[in-house]
């Protein structure tokens, strides 16, 4: 039964550091009987989940403010009690961190400056992207080079709050707290970073990522880049940064894709234009659209999708080439999708093109590794082999006479790799390079690779840099 004061009282997450004389892992959600992050009612101390099953995570305060008083009480504890203990666990951390931080690199000691992510119940899909995204260097730099956004004063400035509902959605900002992520990462002052004020913006303006379900890494991402794309177009507090990005030249100057109004740095960095031919097979009609495109959603070919690993030897290992030629080659529209042509006046067989007519910066390749089934969303297991350096788009463009050939080559720069057979389940990590060397995030923990393993991994999505220079002749 649910708790019948769910949408008139308050519920809180417990926390067994705030709780000290009751047991909050031992709490149970009384409707699914889960485990995993419950809440408790204030009012008749009934125990929730706050999935989708149980609806409200959190709802407003009483009438009688008993959540501001508690998130008072909690600050108070935090800011008083524990204050000479952080400091201390501080110092600590500091030595222990540089400690762990060393290795050996060509027989001399060099430091490990990366910083891990804290994981905060199945946010590895979001630590993936952000530790990717953090080594894309010129839209890394971007945003680390924003003014900071004071979102509070007074008593609460510098200090940790504790977020409702009813504090409203006008004191949020996605870029700033992405800013904050950025800054905070290669820094090298700690192991690991908690994006928690960053996980509270993305709940408040994405509610498809409310709660602590696992979730697809390629979604995440896009709905990141468009509200990262749309706050940058808007500001925040009145003052536009879009203006920033029309003071670099270098950005601006070349960039002539823009989806949803003006151009910013996500647009500069990542967008790209298709172009699409349609042509009717009964009277030729030929009929061109331009779409702009943040990412390509590359299916595996049908014929390699029982190839799982690279030393496997029923038939050849996929490659992305294939996946890029599956997806220009020249496809026959089926009968559920038969072409409206103007000039027949009604529906016909076509056959569809795609084009790329513009390359952007960052070119951005999502393995389309989940496909529904009548009951269930199965994944494509199938493994893909991928190029460090030396990806040659030239063959795809629609007009390759007019780019030079050190601008169709693209290095790759970071890779996601979902481990698990579902969507709704498994892990996410990541793999980046960074001043010459791989590593490997999970979550909370950055250790060191080498190309070797890199191309192993069962790529989700890759984040390819367009080449500046010639740097030797290996493609694709």
């Amino acid at each position: 039964m649910e708790c019948p004061h769910l949408s008139s009282s308050v519920c809180i997450a417990p926390d067994s550091a705030k709780f000290p004389n009751g047991s909050p892992s031992s709490w149970c959600c009384s409707v699914c009987r889960s485990n995993k992050s419950p809440w408790v009612c204030l009012t008749c101390s009934s125990v929730h989940c706050g999935s989708y099953r149980c609806d409200d995570f959190v709802v407003n305060d009483t009438k009688l403010g008993l959540v501001q008083k508690v998130r008072e009480h909690l600050q108070n504890l935090e800011n008083s009690a524990f204050t000479a203990d952080r400091h201390r666990k501080r110092k600590l951390l500091e030595n222990s961190s540089l400690n762990s931080k060393l290795l050996k690199v060509n027989g001399s000691t060099a430091a490990i400056c990366a910083t891990g992510l804290r994981n905060l119940g199945n946010t590895c899909f979001m630590n993936a992207i952000l530790q990717s995204l953090s080594n894309i260097e010129q839209f890394c730099c971007y945003f680390k080079e924003l003014p900071a956004v004071e979102l509070r004063n007074g008593k609460t400035a510098g200090r940790r709050t504790y977020h409702t509902r009813s504090q409203g959605d006008n004191n949020v900002s996605l870029v700033e707290e992405f800013r904050k992520t950025l800054c905070a990462l290669w820094q090298g002052s700690q192991t690991a970073f908690s994006p928690e004020s960053l996980f509270y913006v993305v709940w408040k303006i994405m509610p498809n990522f409310r709660g602590y379900q696992q979730q697809d890494a390629h979604e995440f991402m896009r709905y990141l880049l468009d509200h990262l794309h749309l706050e940058l177009q808007g500001g925040f507090n009145g003052v536009s940064r879009s203006a920033i990005l029309q003071e670099n030249s270098a950005l601006s100057a070349s960039n002539k894709c823009c989806i949803n109004g003006a151009s910013t740095v996500v647009t500069a960095i990542f967008g790209g234009i298709l172009q699409n031919e349609v042509n009717c097979l009964i009277c030729g009609t030929e009929s061109r659209k331009f779409d702009p495109f943040l990412d390509l959603s590359l299916d595996i070919p049908s014929q390699f999708r029982n190839k799982r690993s690279k030393n496997q030897e029923n038939g050849p290992v996929c490659s992305l080439r294939d996946c890029l030629r599956s997806f220009t080659d020249l496809e026959e529209l089926d009968e559920t999708e038969l072409y409206m042509c103007h000039k027949c006046k009604k529906k016909q067989k076509s056959t569809k093109k795609f084009w790329i007519q513009k390359l952007p910066k960052v070119l951005c390749l999502h393995l389309k590794r989940f496909h529904w089934t009548a009951y269930l969303r199965n994944k494509v297991d199938t493994y893909v082999e991928f190029p460090l350096r030396g990806l040659d788009m030239k063959c795809y463009l629609l007009e390759p006479e007019n780019r030079g050939p050190e601008h169709c080559l693209y290095d790759l720069a970071a890779v996601v790799v979902h481990h698990g057979s579902g969507v709704g389940s498994g892990h996410y990590t990541a793999y980046a390079t960074h001043e010459g060397r791989w590593f490997h995030f999970n979550d909370s923990t950055v250790t060191l690779t080498d190309e070797d393993t890199v191309v192993k991994a069962k790529a989700y999505i890759l984040f390819y840099v367009e080449r500046q220079a010639k740097a030797g002749s290996d493609k694709l």
